[in-house]
C-alpha cells in the first residue's frame, strides 16, 4: 500500500530540494531463482540532483494481491509484520552501493517469495518529471538439480606419471522450465585451485590455465556418456595432475535473449596420487690420472621404468663438488634422439642401456675437477610431442690429474739499502731452475711487504706487484699511486731475475720484502695454469731513525717603545737530524686575560711556507693592511715588524716553525713544528676608561609608534678633548625574552659618520644619529611586534696619542635593555566592526524591501479568496 501522508521532518527538508527529474530502474525481465539460493535485486535512480544519499522503499506482492510493504532505507517501522521478522535475523536486508544506487537481498529464498517487488523513492519535486517506481517479477523454482560421482565415497587413483586416468560425475535437471547445464571440473592441491577444462552453457569449450596445450593436443578431453554423465579423459598423466578433483554443475535460463544462473551445486570425484618415477644416476667417486693419459667415466643408471622412455645424459664438470655454483661447464650430451654432442678432445659412448661412457683425452691439469652425470627421461606424448618424467644427478667424481712440477729454488739479495730517509733501495729476486729450458714452463714473480711488528701482533702481508701467466703486471693498493709516479719500479732485467727499485726509501717503507715465483705450465689451448709457487726467504730493510729536534728562539731588540711605534721580533732557528730543510714560519698573537671579547684566544696574523710565499692570516684590520711584514733574513731567521702599534694590539707573540724535507722532488713533507717563547707586548698607559650603557623613555610601547633607544657613553680619568676622541657604535637586539638566541645587528656608525644599515624581512625602518660627542640616538619608526626583546649598544673608542696617531681602543659593550611592542585592540577590531555593521544594516533593508514586495504582489489574491469563504461559512451558519 502507497503512503500519501508526509513524513514529518525529513520530508520537510527534502521538499527544500530542487530536482531536474529522475528516473528509477531495476532489472528488465524476469528474474528466475531456485528454492534455497540467494536473490539480489539491484535499484538505481539516473538524472538525480538533489541530496546526497537518495533514499528507497521496496514493496512486494504476490500474484494476485496488493502491494506490502517490505524494507525501507530511512523509516524503521516501514516494513509490513510479516517481514519484520526475517528482517530481524538477517534473511532479507538492503545493501547501499551508491548515493543512488541500493540492492535488496533475499538469503534462502522460499516459494513464497515469488511474485512482484517494486522500488519507488519518495517524491518532494514541486513539478513530477521522470518515473519514481519501477516493478520487477521473481519466480521461486524448485530445486530440480542432481549432481553426483561415478562413486561414493571418492575413489583414490594411484597412477604412475604418463598412465592415462578418466573420472566421471553426473548431473541433471527436472525443471519445468527450459534449462541448460555448465559444468566445471576443478582441481584442488591444497589451497591452490585450478580449472581443468569446462563446458559452458552454450556448449563450448574453456580449457583452464596451463592446459590449452594439452586440451589442442587431445591430451585433455570432456565427454558426455549417455544422458546425464561427463567424463574427464586424460591421456599421459604429469605430475602437476596429482590433487583432488571436483565436478561443480550451475544451471543457466535464458529469460529475454539474457542468460541467468539460477543456481550452482559442487561434489567431490576422486583424488589422484602420481607416483614419482625412479631414477638414479652414479659415478666412481675418485679417480687419479697421469697427465698426458686417457681419462675414462662411467654413468651408470637405474630406473622403474620400463615403458617407452629415452634417456638425455649430459656430462658436466667443476672445480668444486657443488654442480649448482656458477662456473660448471657442459662437456659433452646425448640426446634423446641418441645424438652426440662433444668436442675433438671429448667423446660419449652409449655401451648398453643402462651405461654412459665419457673419454677425455690427453689430459692436463686443468682437467683436475669434479665431473657430473646428469641424466633426464622422456616421454612421448600427443603429436610427437615429449615431456619429461625424471631427472636424476650423479654425487661429483673427484678427478686429480699427476704431473711433475718443476723443482727450482728462489733467492732474494738487496743490491742497494738505505741508510737514511729518501735513499734509494733495489731488491733482486733470482730464480735458480734446472730445467729452465723447457719450452713449456715460465715463470713471473709477485712482490710482497709485511710490516715490522711485536712477536705477539698478527703480522699481514701486503701485495705490492703481481704478475699473471702473461707477464702481465698488476698494481695493489700500496704501490698503485707511487708505482704511476715512478717511485716504485718493477723490472726483469734477466732471464731468471726480477727487480724492484724504490726511487726514495720513507720511513714507511721500513719492514720485510719477500718475493714469490711462480711456474705456468702450457696446456693444449696454448693457455698456461699455475703449477707451482716458490717463496723466497724475507730481507728487512730498516735503518735507525733519531728524533727530529726543532728549536726556534725570539729576540726583541727594543724591549721598550710607546703606542705608534713599531714592533719588531726575530726568530731563530735550530735543527738537529732533518735532511735538508726548510722552514715555513708563522706569526700568532694571544690576547690577554682582561680581554673580553676573547679571553685566551689565539690568532694566527702572517705567514710565510717554506717557498718564501707570504700570507696574511687573520689580520682583518683593512685601514692596516700593510702594518705588518714577515721576512726571510738568513735561512734560519726571520724576522717580523707591526708598524704604528696600538693599545689593542697588545698581548703574546710567537713563532710558530716548521720543518719540511724535500720528497720525490718538489714534494715536502713535515719533519718537525715547534713554538718559540713569548714576545710581550704592553702598553703601560693612564688612559680614559670609557663605560657604555642604553636607556630609552619608550621601553613598551603600541604597534605603529617609534621606539628610541640612546647609547651613553662615559669617560673616566684623564679628561679628554672631543675632537681626540672618536667612536665605533654598533647596535645589535635579540629577538627573544632571554638571551639563548644569536645577536643580529641592526645598524653601525663608524667613527667617521659613515651609517650602515642591515636588511630586515619587516616593515619597521632604522636610524642611527650620534645627537652629542658622547650619545647616539637609534630610532625605529613604525615598530611591528617583530621589533620586541634585548637591544644593546657595542662600542670602540678611538683615542689621538700626542704623536697624532689614532690608538684602537679596547671594545666594549652595554647592558641589553627589554622593549615590548603591544598591539593597539581598537584599532585593530575597527574596521572590522564599522564593516560588519554596514553589512548588517544593508542586509536588514533588503530583507524588508523583499518581504514588502513580496505581500504587496504575491498575495493580494489569497487574501480577497481567503475572506470571500469566510463570509460564505458566515452565511451558511445563519441559514
Amino acid at each position: 500500500m502507497g503512503r500519501l501522508a508526509p513524513r514529518p521532518l525529513l520530508l520537510a527538508l527534502l521538499s527544500l530540494a530542487l530536482c531536474r527529474g529522475r528516473v528509477v530502474r531495476v532489472p528488465t525481465g524476469t528474474l528466475v531463482r531456485v528454492v534455497g539460493t540467494e536473490l539480489v535485486i539491484p535499484c538505481n535512480v539516473s538524472d538525480y540532483d538533489g541530496p546526497s544519499e537518495q533514499n528507497f522503499d521496496w514493496s512486494f506482492s504476490s500474484l494476485g494481491s496488493s502491494f506490502v510493504e517490505l524494507a525501507s532505507t530511512w523509516e524503521v517501522g516501514f516494513p509490513a509484520q510479516l517481514y519484520q521478522e526475517r528482517l530481524q535475523r538477517g534473511e532479507i536486508l538492503l545493501r547501499r552501493t551508491a548515493n543512488d544506487a541500493v540492492e535488496l537481498h533475499i538469503k534462502n529464498v522460499q516459494p513464497s517469495d515469488q511474485g512482484h517487488y517494486k522500488c519507488s523513492t519518495p517524491s518532494t519535486d514541486a513539478t513530477v518529471q521522470g518515473n519514481y517506481e519501477d516493478t520487477v517479477q521473481v519466480k521461486v523454482l524448485a530445486d530440480s538439480l542432481h549432481v553426483g560421482p561415478s562413486a561414493r565415497p571418492p575413489p583414490s587413483l594411484s597412477l604412475r606419471e604418463g598412465e592415462p586416468f578418466e573420472l566421471r560425475c553426473t548431473a541433471a535437471s527436472a525443471s519445468p522450465l527450459h534449462t541448460h547445464l555448465a559444468l566445471l571440473w576443478e582441481l584442488h592441491r591444497g589451497p591452490a585451485r585450478r580449472n581443468v577444462l569446462a563446458l559452458t552453457h552454450e556448449g563450448r569449450f574453456h580449457p583452464g590455465l596451463g592446459y590449452e596445450q594439452r586440451y589442442h593436443s587431445g591430451d585433455v578431453r570432456l565427454d558426455t556418456v549417455g544422458s546425464d554423465a561427463y567424463r574427464l579423459s586424460v591421456s599421459r598423466a604429469l605430475s602437476a595432475d596429482q590433487g583432488s578433483y571436483r565436478c561443480i554443475v550451475s544451471e543457466w535460463i535464458a529469460e529475454q535473449g539474457n542468460w541467468q544462473e539460477i543456481q550452482e551445486k559442487a561434489v567431490e570425484v576422486a583424488t589422484v596420487v602420481i607416483q614419482p618415477t625412479v631414477l638414479r644416476a652414479a659415478v666412481p667417486k675418485n679417480v687419479s690420472v697421469a697427465e698426458g693419459k686417457e681419462l675414462d667415466l662411467t654413468c651408470n643408471i637405474t630406473t622403474d621404468r620400463a615403458d617407452d622412455v629415452r634417456p638425455e645424459v649430459t656430462w658436466s664438470f667443476s672445480r668444486t663438488p657443488d654442480s649448482t655454483l656458477p662456473g660448471s661447464r657442459v662437456l659433452a650430451r646425448l640426446d634423446r634422439d641418441s645424438l652426440v654432442h662433444s668436442s675433438p678432445h671429448i667423446a660419449l659412448s652409449h655401451v648398453d642401456a643402462r651405461s654412459y661412457h665419457l673419454l677425455v683425452r690427453d689430459v692436463s691439469k686443468e682437467n683436475s675437477g669434479y665431473y657430473f652425470c646428469h641424466v633426464s627421461l622422456w616421454a612421448p606424448g600427443h603429436n610427437r610431442s615429449w615431456h619429461k618424467v625424471a631427472e636424476a644427478v650423479s654425487s661429483p667424481a673427484g678427478v686429480g690429474v699427476t704431473w711433475l712440477e718443476p723443482d727450482y729454488q728462489v733467492y732474494l739479495n738487496a743490491s742497494k739499502v738505505p741508510g737514511f730517509a729518501d735513499d734509494p733501495t733495489e731488491l733482486a729476486c733470482r730464480v735458480v731452475d734446472t730445467k729452465s729450458g723447457e719450452a713449456n714452463v715460465r715463470f713471473t714473480v709477485s712482490w710482497y711487504y709485511r710490516m715490522n711488528r711485536r712477536s705477539d701482533d698478527v703480522v699481514t702481508s701486503e701485495l705490492l706487484a703481481i704478475m699473471d701467466g702473461d707477464w702481465t703486471l698488476k698494481y695493489g693498493e700500496r704501490s698503485k699511486q707511487r708505482a704511476q709516479d715512478g717511485d716504485f719500479i718493477f723490472s726483469k732485467e734477466h732471464t731468471d731475475t726480477f727487480n724492484f727499485r724504490i726511487q726514495r726509501t720513507t720511513e714507511e717503507d721500513r719492514g720485510n720484502y719477500y718475493c714469490v715465483v711462480s711456474a705456468w705450465t702450457k696446456q693444449r689451448n696454448n693457455s698456461w695454469v699455475k703449477s707451482k709457487d716458490v717463496f723466497s726467504k724475507p730481507i728487512n730493510i730498516f735503518w735507525a731513525l733519531e728524533d727530529s729536534v726543532l728549536v726556534v728562539k725570539a729576540r726583541q731588540p727594543k724591549p721598550f717603545f710607546a703606542a705608534g711605534n713599531t714592533f719588531e721580533m726575530t726568530c731563530k732557528v735550530s735543527s738537529k737530524n732533518i735532511k735538508s730543510p726548510r722552514y715555513s714560519v708563522l706569526i700568532t698573537a694571544e690576547k690577554p686575560v682582561g680581554d673580553l671579547s676573547s679571553p685566551n684566544e689565539t690568532k694566527y696574523i702572517i705567514s710565510l711556507d717554506q717557498d718564501s710565499v707570504v700570507k696574511l692570516e687573520n689580520w682583518t684590520d683593512a685601514s692596516r693592511v700593510d702594518g705588518v711584514v714577515l721576512e726571510k733574513v738568513r735561512e734560519d731567521e726571520f724576522r717580523y715588524r707591526m708598524y704604528q702599534t696600538q693599545v689593542s694590539d697588545a698581548g703574546l707573540y710567537r713563532c710558530m716553525v716548521t720543518a719540511w724535507s724535500p720528497v720525490r722532488g718538489s714534494l715536502w713533507r713535515e719533519a718537525a713544528t715547534s713554538l718559540s717563547n713569548p714576545i710581550e707586548i704592553d702598553f703601560q698607559t693612564s688612559g680614559p676608561i670609557f663605560n657604555a650603557s642604553v636607556h630609552s623613555d619608550t621601553p613598551s610601547v603600541i604597534r605603529g609608534d617609534l621606539i628610541k633607544l640612546f647609547c651613553i657613553i662615559t669617560v673616566e680619568g684623564a679628561a679628554l678633548d672631543p675632537d681626540d676622541m672618536a667612536f665605533d657604535v654598533s647596535w645589535f637586539a635579540v629577538h627573544s625574552f632571554g638571551l639563548d638566541k644569536a645577536p643580529v645587528l641592526l645598524s653601525s656608525l663608524d667613527r667617521k659618520g659613515i651609517v650602515t644599515t642591515s636588511r630586515r624581512d619587516w616593515k619597521s625602518d632604522l636610524s642611527l644619529e650620534r645627537v652629542s660627542v658622547l650619545e647616539f640616538l637609534l630610532q625605529v619608526h613604525g615598530s611591528e611586534d617583530q621589533d620586541f626583546g634585548n637591544y644593546y649598544c657595542s662600542v670602540t673608542p678611538w683615542v689621538k696619542s700626542p704623536t697624532g696617531s689614532w690608538q684602537k681602543e679596547t671594545e666594549i659593550h652595554s647592558k641589553p635593555v627589554f622593549i615590548t611592542v603591544k598591539m593597539d585592540v581598537l584599532n585593530a577590531f575597527k574596521y572590522p566592526l564599522l564593516i560588519g555593521v554596514g553589512l548588517s544594516t544593508v542586509i536588514g533593508l533588503l530583507s524588508c524591501l523583499i518581504g514588502y514586495c513580496s505581500s504587496h504582489w504575491c498575495c493580494k489574491k489569497e487574501v480577497q479568496e481567503t475572506r470571500r469563504e469566510r463570509r460564505r461559512l458566515m452565511s451558511m451558519e445563519m441559514d
